[in-house]
């Protein structure tokens, strides 16, 4: 009890059924190690309780993290996220082996490191919670493709063909449900196996839309969420997704950031001597959000065919959808996180046209569509004068 009254940081290797801690002391030396075993959760807190109160206690962001965070919080104490990743190149900078103890020791060190490079977000229970109905859904999504693959292939299988656009609408199914009892072009087994698909399938189908119904429930308790949908491209699905991932937009401080963490923001590998063109190695961060990077995509299809100002850009990068209209949806992915992060920062919703600026005397008649243009998009902000904005 002595040495853990003395201890300044603590160091917490978690793993499925056991966690390993090491304590250090002011002069970063190493007092006790400990074993916290999962299986009796009563027991474990009771072993949290006896560490000092709000002690700084570092462990890893892999799998797990999130219950033990919360019983770390509940012991009161003061728990810190590290990044995995770097965290391991920290290690094999070092020479050192990976182990137990290697790891605890190597977390109980981080407290004294600065700046803390190692810290990650420690998201809290209320965004952990809309992040896991967002997954749940999505396995579900998962699931539903994979069940409509395989009904596809029975069909193949046995050389059926059909004309209809989409299989699994309104006369797609009633294709299907008359199949299920068609005798001549399916054999019994067959015929069986599609029944089963297509129970599977319609039971998918009831989890999903009921999860798409808590979406829309959690949209209209959010006001951040209730903007972005405001947002041309942006659906409850969608919207419900980038709130779940970005958590708490103070953590970003501008859009740059936003940008990098949703992998929208292209980065330079390159070396040497500078050359003229294209800059050479230049490609999107791994370090990041990739469901954010989709639903940004996916909510650009979307806005380039409902808003002028963002299928401008579109136009811009793809000379009018000629080529690369795969990074023309990126560019406006870009443009569309940029807007949203401005939205979310200064609550407003999404305006087409830009809206009068402080101090601005002229009357709404005397705003030519001209001045309309010479904003950024969404943003109702002038461009800058040596810039050219596109309309």
């Amino acid at each position: 009890m002595k040495k853990q009254a003395k201890v300044t940081q603590i160091g917490l290797d978690v793993h499925r059924k056991f966690s390993i801690a090491a304590g250090r002391d002011a002069s970063h030396k190493v007092l006790w190690r400990e074993r916290l075993d999962h299986v009796d959760r009563n027991a474990l807190s009771k072993q949290l309780s006896r560490w000092p109160g709000q002690t700084p206690v570092i462990l890893e962001g892999t799998f797990g993290w999130g219950w033990m965070s919360d019983e770390l919080s509940a012991a009161g104490l003061d728990p810190h996220l590290a990044s995995s990743r770097k965290v391991a190149g920290w290690r094999d900078t070092r020479g050192l082996a990976k182990s137990n103890k290697i790891d605890a020791d190597l977390l109980s060190e981080l407290w004294d490191q600065k700046p803390r490079w190692w810290e990650v977000w420690l998201a809290p229970q209320d965004v952990r919670d809309r992040r896991e109905l967002l997954r749940h859904r999505m396995s579900l999504v998962r699931m539903q493709t994979g069940v409509k693959n395989r009904i596809h292939a029975l069909l193949h299988r046995h050389g059926i063909v059909n004309e209809f656009s989409d299989l699994f609408g309104v006369a797609g199914r009633r294709f299907l449900s008359l199949l299920v009892n068609d005798q001549q072009q399916l054999r019994e087994t067959a015929r069986r196996v599609l029944k089963d698909q297509l129970i599977v399938l319609d039971a998918l189908r009831r989890s999903i839309a009921r999860a798409t119904r808590q979406f829309r429930a959690a949209i209209n308790h959010s006001e951040p969420a209730r903007r972005l949908t405001s947002l041309p491209g942006v659906s409850t699905v969608l919207a419900y997704t980038i709130v779940a991932e970005i958590g708490r937009i103070e953590r970003f401080r501008d859009a740059r950031h936003l940008l990098s963490y949703s992998l929208l923001a292209p980065r330079a590998d390159d070396s040497g001597e500078e050359r003229e063109g294209k800059p050479l190695g230049r490609k999107i961060g791994h370090a990041g959000r990739t469901t954010l990077q989709w639903a940004w995509i996916e909510a650009a299809h979307g806005a380039v065919r409902k808003d002028q100002r963002l299928a401008a850009i579109f136009n811009r990068r793809t000379e009018n959808g000629q080529k690369d209209r795969g990074r023309g949806y990126i560019t406006v992915a870009n443009a569309m996180c940029k807007i949203g992060h401005a939205m979310w920062k200064k609550q407003t919703d999404y305006q087409d046209a830009p809206p009068r600026r402080p101090g601005d005397s002229r009357s709404d008649d005397s705003r030519s569509d001209k001045s309309a243009d010479l904003s950024r998009p969404g943003t109702g902000q002038p461009c800058h004068p040596m810039a050219a904005c596109v309309g």
